[in-house]
């Protein structure tokens, strides 16, 4: 049966979230348990008709979504789904900001362009969409902020030498506003998968293995176990970003099935 209310005992319940890059893969997933858990999501994206459809998965359970067209490397496409989600909902209290995306090419292979490109996506962005709400949540009590970083934030893989650097700059991003806006009552953290089966992870993992690293097979048993799935990432960020995660403030939370430990 359809649930045709918003679920008031959630763990997320009260709270309104704003996803940056909440259209598809863990954005969706996430989108869709803090949906269930409660919260009333609003969705950046600049994939509008999986953005809607996201949206529309959401009221389908009985609960409040709304999405707002934006390209998050923009500072006036930023502030205009920022202020859209605030008259949707008023005041947010939870942000996840997920927005981005790799390149795996070897380092000296890559152009400018694409240096360029890859930092606005992974790492401007996330400068822009936390610089607004880290004032907004300060002004308004608190909240919780997750960044999506990446094991890679602190692992060095060949082919992915700019992705990593843009993770680790990701990570410290969410350990920096952990130690400045904590007395603001805002608590921020990472979340660091290691390979994901969304769109964005098999294109990964098929363009390592093209250049001859065999993830598919051994490389994915010898590291993580297995893939990762969205919905298994999801249920960290609707950890941190609750009530429950208190007294976590500054983490790298690995979603990697040991990897990252095991060096």
């Amino acid at each position: 049966m359809t649930q045709t209310t918003q679920n008031s005992n959630g763990r997320l319940a009260g709270k309104i979230a704003v996803i940056a890059g909440g259209a598809t893969g863990i954005g969706r997933s996430t989108a869709l348990a803090f949906a269930r858990e409660g919260a009333k999501v609003s969705i950046f994206d600049i994939q509008d008709d999986e953005g809607q459809k996201t949206v529309d998965m959401i009221r389908e359970i009985g609960a409040e979504a709304e999405f707002f067209h934006a390209d998050v490397t923009k500072v006036n496409e930023i502030d205009r789904a920022f202020d859209g989600a605030i008259d949707a909902f008023g005041p947010y209290n939870v942000l996840f900001n997920h927005a981005g995306t790799i390149i795996v090419k070897a380092l000296h292979e890559t152009t400018e362009d694409e240096y360029d490109r890859l930092m606005d996506i992974n790492v401007k962005s996330a400068f822009l969409v936390c610089r607004r709400a880290v004032k907004e949540m300060s002004d308004n009590g608190g909240g919780s902020i997750v960044i999506t970083s990446s094991i890679a934030a602190e692992r060095g893989y060949a082919l992915e030498s700019v992705y990593c650097m843009s993770k680790g700059a990701v990570l410290q991003l969410a350990r920096t506003i952990s130690t400045e806006y904590r007395d603001a009552g805002i608590r921020c953290n990472a979340v660091c998968p290691g390979f994901v089966e969304t769109a964005h992870g098999l294109k990964e993992i098929a363009e390592l293995d093209a250049a001859g690293q065999e993830w598919e097979d051994s490389g994915m048993a010898a590291t993580q176990g297995r893939i990762c799935y969205p919905e298994e990432v999801a249920a960290a960020v609707v950890f941190l970003a609750s009530d429950e995660a208190s007294f976590v403030n500054g983490t790298a939370t690995y979603v990697d099935n040991g990897w990252y430990a095991k060096g």
